[in-house]
């Protein structure tokens, strides 16, 4: 990729997303259901796993635990069986740059508090795995976490990672062996993380872009995180089939059942989702994650555990470590959750984290602004 193009690309990711906002909440006011209801065909409830985007599963019945629990690494984490046992909320959290904004506004919507769910949001714009100068995300993760554990942890990173990397002193170009290496062992240390606390861990993968040359780069690192996933057995989520038309081509527009007109599911930059589009991708997962705690909740009942289980080993942050630049200073806690706010809040402003989900039906407040 010359020099140019890859300027121009990132600068497609950093500067073009000024209506997403806008666009998101546009989405939001309209029925969320015609998001999620798509033609059968565009099968958004069966998500590829692990394995290459031609490769699908579909959402498992509750009794078919096995194939439930084999999506993790450690089937029913005790973490998430004690949770269940004392009766508190599922602990989601979304991490993520701005794709992870979107995904998590999309959650909060399908797995509500009344359900017992309690979806938080991590996810910082500008951010990923090529960007530790600006943002180390090993570090970040250690602090959110040990501010309080979740128990399913939900990533969506990639479209700020359209660029070479540091390594060993050398600069190694996009996809490069080299690039790969340092890329694949810094997302191995942050599932780690996250998995040290006691969290299952999902990737979501991103969609169809609408420039070809950027389209081209995603779709290579999106098959290198497929197999990373794969190696650290974390189930990838591949949404370029439901982010095509009938011709497999990026279209802003697509069919929904029920409806006699295509639905708006991109953003005006062609690289992020309208908020229908981010329902649209996140169908499968919200439904996957639903019945995955519903088994777990079934393995409880049928074992007849009661009473707290040993929770996993907590995370604390450790000293932070150069990398060829000073990391920020983590922002204060509220940075971490951003509630759903009522009309009178302004966007970005933040609640208590006992509250979520509980104190305001509004939707929430996404701050999607010019960068990924």
């Amino acid at each position: 990729m010359s020099v140019f193009r890859q300027l121009a690309d990132r600068t497609a990711v950093l500067f073009l997303g000024v209506g997403v906002g806008a666009a998101m909440g546009y989405a939001f006011a309209g029925d969320i259901h015609d998001a999620i209801a798509t033609d059968a065909s565009l099968a958004p409830r069966q998500v590829a796993v692990v394995a290459s985007a031609s490769q699908a599963s579909a959402p498992a019945k509750i009794s078919q635990v096995k194939d439930l629990t084999s999506e993790c690494a450690m089937p029913f984490q005790p973490r998430l069986l004690d949770a269940i046992a004392k009766g508190e909320k599922v602990r989601i959290g979304v991490f993520g740059d701005s794709f992870g904004d979107g995904v998590w506004a999309a959650l909060y919507h399908q797995l509500p508090a009344r359900e017992n769910f309690q979806v938080v949001k991590y996810s910082q714009q500008s951010t990923g795995f090529t960007r530790y100068a600006s943002l180390n995300l090993e570090d970040r993760v250690a602090q959110q976490l040990s501010e309080g554990p979740v128990d399913i942890a939900v990533i969506s990173f990639g479209a700020n990672d359209t660029q070479g990397v540091m390594h060993a002193g050398h600069y190694a170009p996009l996809l490069s062996p080299a690039w790969k290496q340092e890329i694949g062992a810094r997302i191995e240390r942050y599932i780690g993380l996250l998995r040290k606390q006691g969290a299952i861990v999902y990737w979501v993968g991103l969609p169809v872009m609408r420039k070809p040359s950027f389209d081209s780069d995603i779709v290579g690192m999106s098959q290198f995180f497929a197999q990373e996933m794969e190696r650290l057995h974390v189930p990838f989520i591949d949404t370029r089939p439901m982010s095509v038309d009938a011709n497999g081509a990026y279209a802003a527009y697509l069919p929904v059942v029920g409806s006699p007109t295509p639905k708006l599911m991109r953003a005006n930059d062609g690289i992020h989702m309208s908020m229908g589009g981010y329902q649209r991708l996140t169908g499968g997962l919200a439904e996957r994650i639903r019945q995955y705690v519903a088994a777990a909740r079934e393995h409880l009942a049928e074992a007849g555990s009661v009473g707290p289980i040993a929770s996993p080993e907590p995370v604390t942050v450790a000293a932070a470590k150069p990398v060829n630049a000073v990391a920020p200073k983590p922002k204060a806690k509220a940075d971490r959750l951003i509630e759903p706010a009522p009309a009178k809040k302004t966007e970005g402003e933040n609640g208590d984290d006992n509250q979520q989900q509980e104190q305001s039906p509004a939707d929430p407040q996404v701050a999607v602004g010019p960068a990924a």
